[in-house]
């Protein structure tokens, strides 16, 4: 007996009408900026090897990947994530190519949330990576094309920027495994003050603790630099933050400064990434609805060592937040229905088509009867209809 034919698996959810335009909107938007700043688009399976998301370096836990076996018996994925088949893609068929290689993707991924409810398992991603370039100027460029793309979309969001290696020369310190590194980089990630806390205190008092303690809350503007200043002992750190300062007021230059933050606590997958960080958010998501940063030791796990820096967009989010704002416009009915009497139905198609072709939206009535072709445009708002008999006749509705 089936019991699941009339529903969508939990984390999934049919789109209808307006979201389907509003998905469309954005990933039309956002790939013109893409495109305008030289990325070109691929596309990549839906369906990749579970080793090129090995958990031993891409940072995704197995429990989130669906898994399935091929007709050979060996492991296969449904994509949870877009940057690692783009670096095995660059590292593969695209290694030849001159340097830097500037790749846009849309595209669903699929992740699975156990006991999240709410959260989805299916999502659409639109995003830029850029490959063979580090340093300030590639950071800048695809930080900036960020902060376009987001412009363009959902104006009032906020991008947090942060950097990996400064939580990296901090966690170095403690006498702490790797398990518990995570514990901590989780904890300070979500801001849970009271579990660091509690994680911190079964380590040796130390000054790279106490400074741990403190990542959350270095937050802000630019006077985090001079908090953060306080904590440092180092010289590498001491380059961290002044690269990050860098950035920041670059990035301000370009009359962003309202929308920026720092985040000296943005420490999402701090294995997978290895310098900048950011990551953007607006009022109506409570989840980031843009993650990037720098990743240059990932393509090297695909044979071919290269810098590269990359951001994806949450397009289910944005088109969420727009439709909650209520600025996606509605679908609107068709300018005409066309309706072709006995013996013309090729004629109306060929009328329809010539409508068509001057702009007008228009629909070609299925209906056997003129009265029934007048109720279905009544009902759906169309205000006109034209028969095509022996003769052309226009009948508008009110």
């Amino acid at each position: 007996m089936k019991k699941n034919d009339r529903i969508t698996p939990e984390g999934t959810k049919d789109f209808l009408f307006e979201e389907c335009l509003t998905r469309r909107y954005i990933e039309r938007t956002i790939g013109d900026v893409f495109s305008s700043h030289g990325f070109h688009e691929v596309v990549t399976p839906g369906l990749e090897f579970y080793d090129v998301f090995d958990p031993d370096f891409s940072g995704i836990s197995q429990n989130v990947m669906y898994k399935m076996s091929d007709k050979h018996g060996r492991l296969v994925v449904m994509r949870p994530d877009s940057t690692l088949p783009i670096a095995r893609l660059t590292a593969t068929r695209l290694q030849n190519l001159p340097k830097p290689i500037r790749l846009f993707y849309t595209q669903p991924i699929y992740r699975n949330h156990p006991g999240l409810t709410g959260q989805s398992d299916e999502s659409v991603q639109t995003g830029i990576e850029l490959l063979g370039a580090g340093g300030i100027r590639a950071d800048l460029d695809v930080m900036s094309t960020a902060l376009e793309a987001l412009g363009k979309c959902v104006p009032g969001f906020r991008l947090e920027i942060g950097h990996a290696g400064f939580f990296r020369s901090l966690a170095e310190k403690i006498p702490a495994g790797e398990n518990l590194r995570e514990k901590i980089r989780g904890a300070i990630e979500t801001k849970n003050y009271a579990r660091l806390n509690r994680i911190l205190d079964t380590l040796p008092a130390s000054e790279d603790a106490r400074a741990l303690r403190e990542l959350p809350r270095l937050f802000g503007g630019e006077e985090v630099f001079e908090r953060a200043s306080c904590l440092q002992n180092s010289a590498k750190m001491t380059g961290t933050l002044d690269y990050l300062r860098k950035i920041y007021r670059s990035l301000s230059a370009l009359d962003q400064s309202g929308k920026l933050m720092i985040d000296l606590g943005l420490v999402q997958r701090n294995d997978y990434y290895t310098g900048i960080v950011f990551s953007a958010y607006v009022e109506e998501f409570g989840d980031a609805v843009l993650l990037g940063g720098r990743y240059d030791n990932l393509l090297g796990h695909f044979g071919q060592p290269t810098p590269a820096i990359g951001f994806a967009v949450n397009v289910d989010a944005i088109a969420k937040t727009l439709l909650d704002r209520g600025n996606v416009s509605p679908v609107l009915p068709m300018d005409i229905m066309v309706h072709g009497d006995d013996g013309y139905e090729v004629q109306a198609l060929e009328y329809a088509a010539d409508l068509i072709a001057k702009g007008l939206h228009c629909e070609t009535s299925v209906f056997k009867t003129q009265d029934e072709a007048i109720d279905y445009a009544q009902t759906s708002g169309i205000k006109r209809i034209d028969f095509v008999g022996e003769t052309i006749k226009t009948v508008n509705l009110i």
